[in-house]
């Protein structure tokens, strides 16, 4: 199983908080790698885990579903709690849904959920049983961003079968959220076309967190990891994780 130059997983060691950072649905850890970088400039020992599928081919991913995908952040947590005092955690779209899991499962120090699916925006799912009689792929468009493809690293197709095990994933974290007391952060853009806004002001509400943010982007699309306010995401994650007090970054 060869993996995709890029797509590898991420480990740079720091201090004695880690951040585990979850990648989305046909990405690959790449997509987290630049927020990874910033975090440990922080002071944080950062994992970013490659998730059972991904990075390899989209017939490998076709394998698997959210159960293999869950159990790659089960081990990555266990490994850096490991190491570490307090594990923080961030997930991108699918990883947010993750991120969420993990935070309702285990103790888990912060939570940040980016583009986080509850409402998708394709049309068509509801015919997704009918298009799996067809058909095992469809084509996926990737914004174009302003960073190196290192950091971009996805697949062009998606499987359905995937895909169907990624809704059943939705409908569980859902159910999950008032189960949820660590303190989160629920980030998304107003202009993506991949995860309805409306996913982010739902989980916000849901949320059993007594602390909770929910802050907004207005220029990027679905990745906002590596889109052109990513600068900002890695600003508000820093702070969110250091309690929202910037003394506390770098140190232990």
């Amino acid at each position: 199983m060869a993996i995709i130059p890029g797509a590898e997983p991420f480990f740079f060691p720091g201090g004695s908080r880690g951040a585990l950072l979850i990648h989305g649905f046909t990405g690959s850890p790449s997509e987290m790698r630049l927020l990874g970088e910033d975090l440990h400039t922080r002071g944080y020992t950062v994992l970013g885990p490659r998730l059972c599928g991904h990075g390899t081919s989209e017939a490998d991913l076709a394998q698997t579903g959210w159960l293999h995908w869950y159990s790659a952040v089960e081990d990555g947590y266990h490994l850096l709690k490991s190491l570490c005092r307090d594990v923080y955690v961030a997930g991108l779209s699918m990883g947010g849904l993750l991120a969420l899991k993990l935070a309702a499962e285990y103790p888990v120090a912060r939570v940040a959920s980016l583009s986080a699916p509850i409402f998708l925006a394709d049309k068509r799912l509801p015919l997704l049983p009918i298009y799996r009689l067809f058909r095992g792929y469809v084509p996926k468009r990737r914004r174009k961003m302003d960073v190196a493809d290192i950091y971009n690293v996805a697949y062009g197709q998606t499987p359905l079968s995937s895909l169907n095990s990624l809704l059943e994933l939705i409908k569980q974290v859902d159910g999950l959220l008032p189960a949820i007391a660590a303190p989160a952060l629920v980030m998304q853009s107003r202009s993506e076309h991949t995860v309805l806004p409306a996913s982010a002001s739902h989980i916000y509400e849901r949320l059993g967190s007594q602390e909770k943010e929910l802050a907004w982007l207005d220029r990027s699309g679905h990745v906002i990891t590596l889109d052109i306010e990513r600068e900002q995401v890695y600003q508000a994650i820093g702070e969110f994780f250091a309690g929202g007090n910037s003394e506390h970054e770098g140190t232990e």
